[in-house]
């Protein structure tokens, strides 16, 4: 392909002027980019053909680094009109206000954070100090260093806070998984001050969002403050959602000598999805993803061997909410793929 970052650009970005002038006047855009982000983007992938197998090749992608500083540059700048426009602040209505909720909170937990995951696997210090301001502004900031450092290091394992072992709802995974990985990583980044001398990135993930907070305390008062809180909350719940999916089951067997065996692409779901796969900046490429962290999305792949889940990131994320059709759709599914991979192997 010859422009291969343009179809991400176009579904990614797409939102971003809706909510914007949905913000601010109010009325259909708002809707519509709440219908855009869950409804269209379904039926889409349904329609559209799933995407191939490879990425669009190697190299750097110069224009995939500039899609990306544009998403959490309007990130940033959409998250001070989400909390007005919540808040009632922009003057709208109370179904103004709903739409505007979900539309940005929809917008935050799956493009925003897909985007921020890829911002920090970039060497580049720019690049990874603003996906890290990205998850700062959803209060969301250690998973900056949950991700890198225990996900990605003991990912399908018990070792890993955000792993979801099979027979575990989404409810009872997302709070567990959020304190482990708050207090694991706080341990992981303590230990490493200690020997290096440097700061705990937490005291930047912490206080970043205690001074957003007072900031919007300030600037938009307690309402404001809840708009902000609420907003977070609902972000901060996509992005669990989607560590869920991507990993559901898929646990690695822990070998006689107490390890765990490697780590291969039958621990991650994936989705072929064409429509959802460019919104979310390829985020559904999960399986490439581990076993190639600094490659950048555009050049990610679907490996042969790769488990596949039946429908697309948002249209799983639905599913999910009701444990007993996730369980009854996802479980079997697990075992299949867990026995394929111990007979190919001949473990």
């Amino acid at each position: 392909m010859r422009f291969p970052v343009l179809p991400f650009a176009l579904a990614s970005l797409a939102p971003v002027p809706l909510l914007a002038y949905g913000g601010v006047a109010g009325g259909a855009a708002l809707w519509i980019a709440v219908v855009y982000t869950s409804f269209f983007a379904f039926a889409m992938d349904e329609i559209l053909p799933t995407t191939g197998p490879d990425g669009a090749g190697t190299g750097e992608f110069p224009a995939a680094n500039a899609l990306s500083v544009a998403l959490a540059l309007s990130h940033l700048a959409l998250v001070p009109l989400a909390v007005m426009s919540v808040a009632g602040l922009t003057g709208l209505g109370t179904a103004e206000r709903v739409g505007a909720f979900f539309g940005f909170g929809l917008y935050f937990g799956q493009i925003s954070n897909s985007n921020a995951h890829e911002l920090i696997h970039r060497g580049n210090r720019f690049l990874f100090s603003l996906g890290k301001w990205v998850y700062i502004s959803m209060l969301y900031g250690h998973h900056t260093t949950a991700h890198r450092l225990l996900h990605h290091v003991h990912v399908s394992t018990p070792l890993d806070p955000n792993f979801p072992p099979k027979g575990r709802s989404f409810y009872r995974y997302f709070l567990r998984g959020w304190v482990g990985s708050f207090t694991r990583g706080y341990r992981v980044e303590a230990d490493r001050a200690t020997r290096t001398g440097r700061m705990n990135p937490y005291v930047e993930y912490v206080g970043g969002g205690l001074a957003i907070l007072v900031v919007f305390a300030l600037v938009f008062g307690w309402g404001g403050v809840l708009a902000y809180l609420g907003l977070c909350f609902y972000a901060q719940s996509q992005l669990a959602m989607v560590d869920y999916l991507q990993h559901y089951g898929l646990a690695r067997r822990k070998l006689p000598d107490g390890s765990y065996e490697p780590q291969a692409s039958h621990h991650s779901w994936n989705s072929p999805h064409w429509f959802s796969s460019h919104m979310m900046v390829n985020a559904s490429r999960h399986s490439d993803h581990h076993a190639n962290p600094s490659r950048i999305y555009p050049a990610l792949r679907l490996p042969a061997d790769h488990p596949v889940l039946p429908y697309s990131l948002p249209a799983m994320g639905i599913v999910a909410l009701v444990p007993a059709l996730w369980f009854k759709l996802m479980d079997k599914r697990v075992d299949r793929v867990l026995a394929h991979a111990q007979t190919t192997t001949g473990a």
